[in-house]
């Protein structure tokens, strides 16, 4: 588990996953596209920031890879593409993103991390728990991306802020991420 992250990921949600492989898999496919979808959003917002759009430009297009892998899933489990509730992890740290700048590019930049951070993790739970080998290694085969990506979001707070500034705040996201992973979602989600 990246350090970051200050509580680990419950029993009850690795249960919870393993028993809802199908959904976790659409889930992940709309994960995945959302992901790309942010780091694009970033690049359109700043692009004076010539190292976040080089660095950024680079993990859309990785995101963008995951979600064709996804989906390859998908078609052979025979699962549509569909839409899922969301659960409030997302929306709650969206509400932690202070709104004006440059907090809200500090911000925005150690929520993706965060949100990376946990995806390493959870990915590595299904690569260790999933019954079925193939999908358990294709799982396994995400986690470094999952990793680097949570390392590139670092790295540009770390470059256009103050590293004790960083840290602060990163300690306070943490703190509320976990926080937002306390009760378990009833509806099987790689973010609940």
């Amino acid at each position: 588990m990246i350090n970051t992250l200050k509580q680990s990921t419950s029993w009850a949600w690795v249960e919870q996953a393993l028993a809802n492989l199908d959904t976790i898999l659409l889930d992940h496919s709309h994960c995945e596209r959302k992901a790309a979808g942010v780091a694009l959003n970033l690049m359109f917002r700043y692009p004076s920031n010539t190292k976040l759009v080089r660095m950024l430009t680079s993990i859309a297009r990785e995101e963008l890879e995951h979600f064709e892998q996804v989906n390859q899933w998908l078609e052979r489990r025979g699962i549509p593409l569909g839409p899922l509730s969301s659960p409030p992890y997302g929306s709650g740290l969206k509400l932690q993103m202070r709104p004006q700048e440059p907090d809200r590019l500090l911000d925005s930049l150690l929520v993706c991390g965060l949100i990376e951070a946990r995806s390493h993790e959870r990915l590595g739970l299904l690569a260790t728990h999933c019954p079925e080998t193939e999908l358990a290694e294709f799982y396994r085969s995400l986690m470094a991306s999952e990793a680097r990506h949570f390392g590139v979001y670092w790295l540009l707070a770390d470059t256009y802020f103050d590293r004790d500034v960083v840290a602060q705040r990163l300690e306070e996201l943490a703190i509320a991420e976990s926080n937002l992973l306390t009760t378990l979602y009833p509806e099987p989600r790689i973010h609940s």
